[in-house]
């Protein structure tokens, strides 16, 4: 064997298993005892982070065009107001009720957009500064101010459209716009400046909540959007007074049918198809796990408290007239819509049917009520539904909420905040609405001839009618 590794070869291997045993020791130590090289770490940073911007800019860009679509569903209400309140009131003045929802829409975009949006979300106290079309520092959320611009927009033109159907048939068209250009600019625009602009309302250890321990809560608007527009809409057809021929002398409501029911019922098909991006669309979010589970949860609180509100007001109409009412369910569906907007977010859905069945069974004693013992001639509904409802489904919320309702072992706090807020803000376009209503009325009239209302809004006033 000596001999062996004497020789060459026997030399050669020996050198051959010298180097193989000294690779695989430096081998054993560096596995062993060696990190990863900072180029290594350099490459697995980089990759992280280019991974996070690429999510961040695709849920950004999801959270935007979920926003838009919402926006879009929104504006679809617009025809539905216009269609119910069409389809409520009498033939010759469709084209004047049809002008007055393309006006709400036409100039509130404008003048939102000029003023209305700085004094809801720019900086200030009691209200915001207004912006004078400039956008710059108006963006509460991370998505382009563009497209919150245009999704607070449908809800300033949603809460202006609603007063046009209470005021219906007697109205001077030329007066009704001055009124919407001052929802659009100042009724509505500071009370959401209080609530969603950051105000006292809402803002965490403000006012309220230092006041009653809880800040009011408002998802979607039953009382920011839906009961401004309803308690303006019941000034505005008290000041106004009712349609000719609506009480005898003996000062007995008299009905006056409204001309297409058909109609009316599209619209709130329309309405409540539009109220899934009115409600959800308000999360103003899609992306991730928490936002998907949040539209899916308002989506299905939303839709149920919708057909509680037309069941139970079918139901109470049938025993209190012996009748199923068709018009009296399609308002008890837009209750139960409006009833569900403010915390549709944080109640459940047993929540939701409750909301919307209480909300629908008061709808029906409203309209009575407003009719028969104020003696308002509101011709569809628009006070009962937007006004009274919205603020009732404000107030079940700070009883019903899962998190801190009263109902739910959270205490009497929220149901304090939300009784106040919704007192406040109702107080406020009560105000506004008999300011702007009275003094319209005084300074030039608001309401049209004995001639022009008996013969109708659409030729006189617009020189066409809807129908020929």
């Amino acid at each position: 064997m000596r001999t062996y590794f004497k020789s060459l070869r026997g030399k050669l291997v020996l050198f051959s298993l010298a180097v193989i045993a000294g690779i695989s020791l430096v081998s054993n130590v560096y596995a062993q005892e060696s990190a990863p090289t900072e180029p290594e770490q350099v490459v697995e940073t980089v990759s992280v982070s280019i991974v996070e911007t690429l999510n961040n800019e695709v849920g950004l860009s999801l959270d935007t065009v979920w926003m838009l679509l919402a926006a879009m569903l929104v504006f679809f209400m617009q025809p539905g107001f216009a269609l119910v309140e069409a389809g409520f009131t009498r033939t010759k003045s469709t084209a004047n009720i049809l002008m007055k929802n393309f006006l709400d829409f036409m100039l509130g975009s404008l003048l939102f957009f000029f003023i209305g949006f700085g004094i809801m979300f720019g900086e200030g106290g009691f209200i915001g500064i207004p912006n004078l079309g400039c956008l710059e520092g108006l963006n509460p959320t991370d998505l382009p101010v563009e497209g919150f611009l245009v999704f607070q927009t449908v809800f300033c033109a949603t809460a202006a459209t609603i007063v046009s159907g209470a005021m219906a048939e007697r109205t001077k068209f030329h007066m009704y716009l001055i009124y919407t250009i001052l929802i659009s600019v100042i009724v509505y625009p500071i009370s959401g400046h209080w609530t969603w602009g950051g105000g006292f309302l809402m803002a965490s250890e403000g006012w309220l909540e230092r006041t009653v321990g809880a800040t009011f809560h408002d998802f979607a608007g039953s009382t920011i959007v839906h009961s401004v527009g309803g308690w303006v809409a019941l000034v505005g057809a008290w000041i106004l007074g009712p349609r000719i021929g609506k009480y005898g002398k003996d000062g007995k409501s008299k009905a006056i049918p409204g001309h297409n029911l058909t109609i009316a019922a599209l619209g709130v098909f329309i309405l409540w198809f539009g109220w899934f991006g009115f409600n959800p669309g308000s999360q103003l979010a899609a992306s991730g796990e928490e936002n998907r589970v949040a539209i899916s949860h308002v989506f299905l609180t939303t839709n149920l408290a919708a057909a509680a509100g037309g069941f139970f007001s079918l139901l109470t109409a049938w025993l209190k007239y012996r009748k199923p009412s068709l018009s009296l369910t399609l308002n008890g569906v837009l209750a139960g819509l409006v009833g569900i907007t403010a915390g549709c977010d944080a109640v459940s859905p047993w929540g939701a049917i409750i909301i919307g069945a209480i909300c629908g069974i008061v709808m029906v004693f409203s309209v009575e009520f407003i009719d028969k013992v104020l003696k308002i001639d509101d011709p569809v509904g628009a006070s009962s539904v937007h006004g009274v409802c919205g603020f009732v489904g404000t107030l079940l919320t700070g009883l019903l909420a899962t998190d801190g309702g009263w109902f739910y072992g959270g205490g009497i706090s929220l149901f304090l905040a939300q009784l106040v807020g919704a007192v406040i803000i109702g107080i406020w376009a009560i105000v506004m609405g008999f300011i702007i209503f009275k003094g319209i009325d005084v300074l030039f009239g608001l309401r049209v001839s004995k001639r022009v209302e008996e013969e109708g809004l659409d030729v006189y006033e617009h020189g066409e009618t809807a129908y020929n």
